[in-house]
C-alpha cells in the first residue's frame, strides 16, 4: 500500500472535484466581497503556505533525484525539475571541477510535441508513486558512458560525453515499456504490448524475443503484486555475456476483471485490469530462458510453482548461476534456487521458514566477485546480512541484528566491504561501511536526521544526502572525492514559507513508543489545545522521523490552533522481528490499541493536549484507520479524515493482505474483525470520506461500500469523491481545496465556537 501522498498529471477534462453526501462547503480561490454568511464557511484567499505546498508537490520539486555515479567517479548524474514544474531533466556534475551540465531535455527530444504515456505506462508509475514528466527514469550502461530512457512510449540513447541523443526505432507500433539494458551496453530489451523485444545497440537489429500466444500472456512485464507489493517492477534479466535473457511470462487467464470508468464522461471507454482479490486467482507467473537472437527453443524454468507461486527475487551475475526466490502463497516459506539455464532445473540454494510472514529484503541474494553471496534475513532483533557459499553453506553473520540494517547499497569491486544503511533508532538513517569479513567498520554519517549515500563503483566517489531534524538547517546533497567534500549538487527547491520543529521523542504506556509532536509556533503553556493524530499505523511504513521537513503540513496545521501527533504503533517496521508480528491475522485491535496508549501517555508528557478533543487522519491504510478508529474509540476520537481507505480486506490484493491476515476462507474471523465495513452501524463521531474515482490500488469501491453501509444504518457523515484521481491526488488547485475542506471539518468539530 502507498503511504506518500503525491501527485499524478491528468487530462483537463477530469480534473472536476465533486462533493456528494457532504454538508461541508468547497471554499474557492477568488476573494468574496460580500459580507459571509453567518452558517457557512467565508470564500477566503489561497492560503500562501498551502499554495506553495501543492504547486511544488510538497516542496519535493527542484531537489536532485535518481542520483548515479559513473564507475571511475569522475561523473555524477541526477534528475531535477525547477521549483514549480514536474517537467525533469538530466543533469551532469563534474567531480574535478564542481560544475553541473544539462545533458538531455524532454524539450530537446520531442521538440515542442507534447508527451503521451500509455495506459500500461501510467499503471507502472501509478506502482512507483511516480509523478514526474520528462526525463522520469534513465539507465547508465556498466562502462557509464551511453544513458538510456523512455519518452512518450519511444527509446532514446544518450552518448554522456558529446550529449548526442540517437532514437531507437522499432518494428513495432506498441510504446515501449521498461527498457533494460545489458551489463555490456551492446543490447536493449524493452516490452511492447505483450511482447519482449530485444535490439542490438551496435546493428540497430531489433527482434521478438518472445511474442504472446494470447491476450491473457505477457513477456517481460512484472506482474500487479510484484509491482505493487514486492518491490519487483522488471520482468527481463540479461544472462551476464549478453546472448540470452530471462523472460517472466504472465498469464492472467481467469482472473478477476476490475474496471474504471470516468464518471464525468460516460461515453469514455472503461479501463480494465485483472486485478488478484485476496483470496481469488492470481496470475500465473512462469520464467523462460531464450536467446537475445530469437534462435532456439526456448527453455522454462522448473519449479513447484503450485506450491511458490510467487517469484519474488530473480538475479543472474557473473560468476553465479541464474538464481530466482520463490515464495509460498502464505508467505511463511521461501526457497532460493539456482537455476541451469541450459535445461530449467532448479536445484535449492536455501530455505527460510516463518510462522507469520517473511519480509522480502532488496536485492536478495548479491552476489560478490569471488561467487559467494550476501543474504539478507531476518532475526528477533533485527535484519542480518550472512556471508554464504552457492551452495547455501553459511560463512559467517557479516553484522549482529541489534544495529538495525536498513539495506545494503553497495559492494565494493574487490567484494571486501559494504555500504550499508543502518541505525539502532528507527526514526533515523546512517550510512556506514561494513567489512565482510575482517576490519573496522566506518560511520560516514553522524547527528540527529536520516542521511543516505549513493557511491560509485570503485568507492572513490560519493553523495551523501542529509536531512536534519535541527530546524531551519536545509537538506544538502554533498559530493564527496576520498573522503572529502569537493562540491554539492544543487537543488533550486523553493524556500519553505514555514519552519516545521518537530519533537521526536519516545513515551511509556504498556509499551515504549517513538512519536512525533508539532506545536503552534505561539505555543502557550497555559492554554490546552486540540489535537490531530496524523496517522498511517500500517505494516511497511513509518511516521515518526528525525527530520524537520518530514512535518511541514504538520506545522502548518499546528498553527491554525492544533497540536499535531504521529505514533508508531505495533506493526510497523525497525522495531524487531515480535513487534511487526503482533497484527498477524488483525490489522486494527493492536494498532487501535498502541495509538490510544501512546496517546494518553503523551497527555501526560505534553500537558497542553486536549485529550477531549482529539481528531484523527490518515490516507491508504491511515485512512482504513482513521475510519476504524472513530468507529471502535469513539471515547478517544472526536472525529476522523479517512481517505482511499481499505474498508474490506477481502477487497485488497492477494499479496499484501494474505501476508498479514491469511485467506478470507481461513480467517473469517479476523477479517470481520478487521473490516470498517463491520463497525459502519456503530458510527457516532464525525467522520470525512475521501476517494477517488480511479484508484487502481485501493479501488473506488471500498468508499462506495461504505458510505452505502453507513447511509443503510442512519449514520451521518461527509463524503467527498475525487473523479478521475488514482490513489495519489493530483493537480495543485485540488490539493489545496482539499487540505482547506480538511481544516474546516477539524476546525468544525474540534474548536468550541469562542475559537
Amino acid at each position: 500500500m502507498g503511504y506518500c501522498v503525491g501527485m499524478k498529471h491528468m487530462p483537463a477534462a477530469t480534473l472536476i472535484l465533486l462533493a456528494f453526501v457532504t454538508t461541508l462547503p468547497m471554499t474557492g480561490c477568488a476573494t468574496s466581497t460580500k459580507k459571509p454568511d453567518a452558517n457557512a464557511a467565508a470564500v477566503a484567499e489561497v492560503d500562501p503556505f498551502l499554495d506553495a505546498w501543492a504547486r511544488t508537490n510538497r516542496f519535493r520539486l527542484g531537489r536532485p533525484g535518481s542520483i548515479r555515479i559513473t564507475p571511475d567517479g569522475s561523473k555524477v548524474l541526477f534528475l531535477r525539475s525547477e521549483a514549480r514544474s514536474f517537467v525533469h531533466t538530466l543533469y551532469e556534475f563534474d567531480v574535478a571541477t564542481g560544475t553541473e551540465r544539462v545533458l538531455l531535455t524532454a524539450e530537446q527530444i520531442l521538440q515542442g510535441a507534447e508527451e503521451n504515456l500509455s495506459p500500461e505506462e501510467k499503471a507502472r508509475r501509478e506502482r512507483q508513486r511516480q509523478t514526474a514528466r520528462g526525463i522520469a527514469g534513465y539507465s547508465l550502461t556498466e562502462d557509464g558512458n551511453t544513458i538510456v530512457t523512455s519518452l512518450s512510449g519511444r527509446l532514446f540513447l544518450v552518448d554522456r560525453v558529446s550529449a548526442k541523443v540517437r532514437e531507437i526505432t522499432s518494428i513495432s507500433k506498441q510504446a515501449a515499456i521498461d527498457p533494460q539494458v545489458s551489463k555490456d551496453g551492446r543490447k536493449l530489451a524493452h516490452c511492447r504490448g505483450n511482447d519482449l523485444h530485444v535490439t542490438d545497440l551496435r546493428t540497430g537489429v531489433e527482434t521478438v524475443v518472445a511474442r504472446s500466444e494470447s491476450p491473457t500472456v505477457t513477456y517481460g512485464q512484472a506482474e500487479f503484486v510484484a509491482q505493487e507489493e514486492m518491490d519487483r517492477d522488471h520482468g527481463t534479466w540479461f544472462s551476464p555475456d549478453a546472448s540470452m535473457v530471462a523472460v517472466q511470462r504472465t498469464d492472467t487467464a481467469g482472473m478477476e476483471m476490475f474496471h474504471i470508468a470516468d464518471p464525468t464522461d460516460p461515453t469514455h471507454e472503461p479501463e480494465t485490469w485483472p486485478y488478484p482479490r485476496a483470496g481469488g486467482k492470481n496470475a500465473v507467473v512462469g520464467l523462460e530462458v531464450r536467446r537475445c537472437d530469437g534462435s532456439g527453443t526456448p527453455v522454462r524454468v522448473q519449479w513447484d510453482a503450485e506450491k511458490y507461486p510467487y517469484m519474488a527475487r530473480v538475479t543472474w551475475k557473473e560468476h553465479a548461476p541464474l538464481m530466482i526466490l520463490v515464495q509460498n502463497r502464505a508467505q511463511t516459506e521461501q526457497v532460493l534456487l539456482a537455476v541451469d539455464h541450459a535445461t530449467g532445473a532448479t536445484r535449492e540454494v536455501l530455505r527460510e521458514r516463518d510462522d507469520a510472514w517473511l519480509e522480502l529484503a532488496g536485492g536478495n541474494p548479491r552476489v560478490l566477485p569471488d561467487g559467494t553471496l550476501l543474504w539478507l534475513t531476518e532475526k528477533d532483533a533485527g535484519w542480518v546480512i550472512e556471508h554464504r557459499r552457492v551452495n547455501g553453506e553459511l560463512i559467517r553473520a557479516v553484522n549482529e541484528p541489534e544495529m538495525g540494517l536498513g539495506s545494503i547499497g553497495a559492494v565494493s569491486e574487490d567484494g571486501t566491504s559494504l555500504l550499508v544503511s543502518a541505525s539502532s533508532d528507527p526514526t533515523m538513517s546512517h550510512s556506514m561501511m561494513l567489512p565482510i569479513g575482517k576490519g573496522e567498520r566506518v560511520q560516514l554519517t553522524s547527528g540527529a536526521g536520516r542521511f543516505g549515500t549513493t557511491i560509485s563503483r570503485d568507492f572513490t566517489t560519493m553523495v551523501r544526502t542529509s536531512s536534519w531534524l535541527e530546524p531551519g538547517k536545509p537538506d544538502t546533497w554533498e559530493v564527496l572525492r576520498n573522503g572529502v567534500v569537493v562540491g554539492q549538487l544543487r537543488s533550486v527547491q523553493e524556500a519553505m514559507p514555514i519552519t516545521p520543529r518537530v519533537e521526536v521523542m519516545k513515551v511509556k504506556g504498556e509499551r515504549e513508543y517513538y512519536t512525533a509532536v508539532v506545536k503552534p509556533s505561539n505555543f502557550d503553556s497555559r492554554k490546552k489545545y486540540p489535537v490531530v493524530a496524523q496517522i498511517y499505523a500500517g505494516p511497511t511504513a513509518l511516521t515518526v522521523h528525525s527530520t524537520a521537513n518530514a512535518y511541514l503540513k504538520h506545522q502548518w496545521l499546528a498553527d491554525k490552533g492544533y497540536i499535531v501527533v504521529s505514533i508508531d504503533n505495533r506493526g510497523t517496521p525497525g522495531r524487531g522481528r515480535a513487534w511487526s508480528r503482533a497484527v498477524k491475522g488483525n490489522l486494527i485491535d493492536a494498532a487501535l490499541d498502541d495509538q490510544v496508549d501512546a496517546l494518553q501517555a503523551l497527555g501526560q508528557a505534553v500537558p497542553q493536549m486536549d485529550l477531549s478533543r482529539v481528531g484523527v487522519s490518515g490516507w491508504s491504510f491511515g485512512g482504513y484507520f482513521a475510519a476504524l478508529a472513530v468507529m471502535k474509540r469513539p471515547d478517544v476520537y472526536a472525529c476522523g479524515i479517512a481517505g482511499a481507505p481499505v474498508t474490506d480486506w477481502a477487497d485488497y490484493d492477494t499479496h499484501y493482505t494474505e501476508r498479514y491476515m491469511g485467506t478470507p476462507q481461513e480467517n473469517k474471523a479476523g477479517y470481520e474483525a478487521s473490516s470498517v465495513m463491520t463497525f459502519a452501524k456503530d458510527l457516532t463521531k464525525p467522520l470525512l470520506l475521501i476517494h477517488g474515482t480511479s484508484d487502481d490500488n485501493v479501488y473506488f469501491m471500498h468508499s462506495l461500500k461504505l458510505s452505502g453501509a453507513l447511509f443503510k444504518s442512519g449514520r451521518d457523515f461527509d463524503f467527498l469523491p475525487l473523479a478521475g484521481f488514482t490513489h495519489m491526488v493530483p493537480d495543485p488547485k485540488v490539493t489545496i481545496n482539499l487540505e482547506e475542506k480538511m481544516l474546516r471539518f477539524l476546525d468544525r468539530h474540534l474548536k468550541p465556537s469562542r475559537e
